[in-house]
């Protein structure tokens, strides 16, 4: 799989010169990636209490997507599924035992992997990433490993150094936690309260940096993961606490980027996206976020733990105060953004996303209505246009496995709360999604679960 990157990279670079000579027409991307955040903690969503103008703005100037997807469940997993365009099990990016990376993981995303950033370089991007990478702390996974020429932030979760105050089986094994910047420890003496300020400042920077040719920004802020932090100016100013707190100042954070863009006339040739890595943690109680009516949440394969809320802005481009309801993921914004760059999607393997550009811009749907919700390794469901067939579920509280011999179905078009079982009166349709569910098995390959990949010393 080396030596395919490799023939990949060498077939594109016959003609990277020619197009880089034309850059100057290729759109900006800036791709915003919160932590945990519900499909129900924005106001443009339905939150009452959260108040997020910036985000409500952004989706009165573009599109609302309401049937959106991760391609998984947790942190690490749904982030591999942005970069690649693919299901986390084909690249290994999973678990047997660990759902995630971890400071005593010892991999990450594989190298033989075509990254976003990297396709994008071929054709002349400037690529930047501040936040929260959760694909691998060591040499040769970090993001300036996988195609991006700078990197600011914190290389996992934000409660996986040892100051936080969290029980955790293994906390005596984690660090202090790092602040990166490219390939290097940066400090690990984090002030978490004033981060947002820190990664909007990095953010900022980068395009100011890069303004005068195309480029591409993934800011993946740590937040609202617990344990959650607001600077003075947020704390204590929300009707929701603490949660609201961190995630109003987000929202002050998007609006620092676009008064940016807007500021150096760039806002009409940049495509910005928001969106979520997977839904909230419930089991942090009033410290976790909402999905608003879908049920459950993270570390689910309940519509909760992985449709997330979505928005992109793209003056001129993306019409404004559009509520799409088709069915997109994260996977297909790298097949996307590769043709919105005419760039090169790679061949030579599985690329699980679609462009949905067309569906942005009105001018028609999707291909494919199919997507398949993986817990770790095992799938657990599928969706094929508005039914829903769940052939095991997890127990958000603690993590029991059950599986439907007789498989759940739900219509998500008439019940998104996934409150009424219809199996019994659509047999037919029950037949077809577990054919569907079959038929996806067989393409994708076993491999070495990544995350299994530890060393643990004394607190195994």
């Amino acid at each position: 799989m080396k030596m395919l990157k490799i023939l990949f990279f060498l077939g594109l670079s016959f003609t990277t010169l020619a197009q880089q000579n034309s850059t100057a027409t290729r759109p900006n991307v800036v791709v915003i990636f919160a932590d945990d955040l519900g499909y129900g903690d924005l106001g443009c969503f339905g939150h009452p209490n959260i108040l997020t103008p910036n985000l409500d703005k952004m989706a009165q100037n573009g599109a609302k997507l309401t049937s959106f997807y991760v391609a998984a469940n947790v942190c690490s997993p749904s982030r591999a599924a942005l970069m690649t365009g693919r299901y986390p099990v084909r690249s290994g990016m999973t678990g047997e035992r660990f759902r995630v990376l971890f400071p005593f993981s010892t991999n990450g995303l594989p190298k033989d992997e075509v990254t976003l950033p990297e396709v994008l370089k071929t054709v002349g991007y400037s690529t930047g990433m501040v936040g929260k990478w959760h694909m691998g702390h060591l040499p040769g996974h970090l993001p300036t490993d996988n195609g991006f020429d700078s990197y600011y932030g914190i290389p996992y979760s934000n409660d996986m150094g040892y100051e936080d105050l969290k029980s955790h089986p293994y906390k005596k094994m984690f660090p202090p936690l790092p602040m990166m910047e490219n390939d290097k420890v940066a400090s690990t003496n984090v002030d978490q309260t004033q981060m947002t300020k820190d990664y909007t400042n990095k953010a900022i920077e980068f395009i100011d940096k890069n303004k005068t040719k195309p480029f591409f920004l993934y800011y993946a802020p740590n937040f609202p993961h617990v344990p959650l932090y607001a600077s003075n100016d947020f704390k204590g100013k929300s009707k929701r606490g603490l949660y609201g707190d961190v995630v109003e100042e987000l929202d002050w954070s998007v609006g620092k980027i676009f008064d940016y863009l807007k500021a150096n006339n760039l806002d009409k040739n940049t495509l910005v996206i928001f969106t979520s890595d997977n839904g909230p943690w419930l089991t942090e109680g009033i410290e976790g976020g909402s999905a608003g009516l879908l049920r459950n949440g993270k570390g689910t394969c309940w519509e909760g733990g992985m449709r997330v809320p979505f928005i992109a802005q793209w003056n001129g481009v993306i019409k404004p105060s559009q509520v799409i309801t088709s069915m997109a993921s994260t996977m297909d914004l790298y097949t996307t953004i590769i043709n919105m760059a005419k760039g090169t999607v790679p061949t030579d393997r599985t690329v699980d996303g679609k462009d949905i550009m067309p569906l942005l811009t009105n001018k028609g749907e999707k291909t494919g209505d199919e997507f398949f919700y993986y817990d770790a390794a095992q799938l657990f469901a599928v969706r094929k246009g508005s039914w829903k067939l769940h052939l095991k579920s997890t127990d958000v509280g603690s993590g029991n496995i059950t599986v439907h011999v007789a498989p759940m179905l739900f219509n998500l078009e008439n019940d998104p709360s996934e409150a009424y079982n219809v199996a019994k009166d659509n047999a037919e349709i029950v037949k077809q999604l577990r054919e569907a569910a079959a038929r996806h098995e067989k393409s994708v390959e076993k491999k070495h679960y990544i995350f299994d990949d530890v060393k643990l010393g004394n607190n195994n």
